[in-house]
């Protein structure tokens, strides 16, 4: 089912573009104005390591092309803005996502990847997420299939890292985590009790802490993504070293590539060219 509220919403919307930072252009994308860039969303599929059938969706900013070709916005303006205009990319891209992502008809089942900027954790204080449930409340949003996915920290921001989560764990989103190794995954699924876990293939290349960790998500309830999948030795190489009934996820550009609609063969829904005027305070 569509989601109606939403719909409704961006349908009956009637002002100005050159005043929107945040509009549904004719192709049906919301698309957003930053530092006089525009910008819009792809997604990239997460698959079940068994069938590898999609279970879910990361949403990626990337400047607009008409034919799914945009830049990664972030690194064309990380490091030309400063923390407060970061943080504002990050809320906007944020919101942008998720319209993009549920204005499509095949998402009843499926999850939402959506990034926190690194930047977003030691800049901002206070509820962490309360605004942006706030905003899928008002558009009767599902957050319950939303995956907040926390960047990869340094030792120093471990505590940081902690805060963040329960603060968005608190207003009802599940959380992501980002593992730069077998032995910070281990120690983020005993700290921080994430919902998912990332980790590229290449950095998950020991068979024994592989089945070792996954046995540990799977006690604590944790769904295990392997990322970056580039190539079938990697597949095949992840594979045979997990022989291990506990379940894991794959995400890579041997799957996929980044797309603006999740099934591009699909016939999607255009909605005529109209602004939004939706407050994107969104932490």
């Amino acid at each position: 089912m569509r989601h109606v509220t939403l719909q409704n919403y961006l349908s009956r919307l009637q002002s100005s573009l050159a005043s929107s930072n945040l509009w549904i252009d004719g192709q049906g994308r919301a698309r957003g104005r930053y530092f006089n860039a525009s910008l819009t969303s792809a997604f990239q599929a997460i698959r079940s390591g068994n069938d590898l059938r999609a279970i879910a969706f990361e949403g990626y900013a990337r400047s607009y092309d008409p034919n799914d070709q945009g830049l990664n916005i972030w690194r064309l303006l990380d490091y030309v803005a400063n923390d407060e205009e970061s943080v504002e990319l990050d809320r906007l891209c944020r919101l942008l996502h998720t319209i993009n992502f549920y204005r499509q008809k095949t998402t009843q089942e499926l999850d939402l990847f959506l990034s926190v900027h690194s930047r977003l954790l030691a800049a901002v204080e206070g509820n962490h997420g309360a605004a942006f449930r706030r905003i899928l409340d008002v558009l009767e949003l599902p957050h319950q299939q939303i995956v907040l996915q926390l960047p990869q920290i340094t030792p120093s921001q471990r505590w940081v890292l902690t805060h963040v989560a329960e603060n968005y764990r608190r207003n009802g989103f599940r959380i992501g985590v980002n593992a730069a190794n077998l032995e910070q995954a281990s120690d983020l699924l005993a700290r921080v009790r994430p919902d998912t876990l990332k980790i590229d293939v290449n950095a998950a290349n020991n068979p024994a802490a592989q089945i070792a960790l996954l046995e540990q998500a799977d006690r604590g309830q944790c769904q295990v993504i392997f990322r970056k999948i580039e190539n079938e030795r990697q597949l095949k190489q992840l594979q045979t070293g997990n022989n291990t009934v506990s379940p894991y996820a794959v995400q890579g550009f041997l799957f996929d590539t980044p797309k603006a609609n999740l099934y591009p063969e699909e016939e999607q829904t255009l909605i005529t060219e109209a602004p939004l005027q939706l407050d994107h305070v969104c932490v």
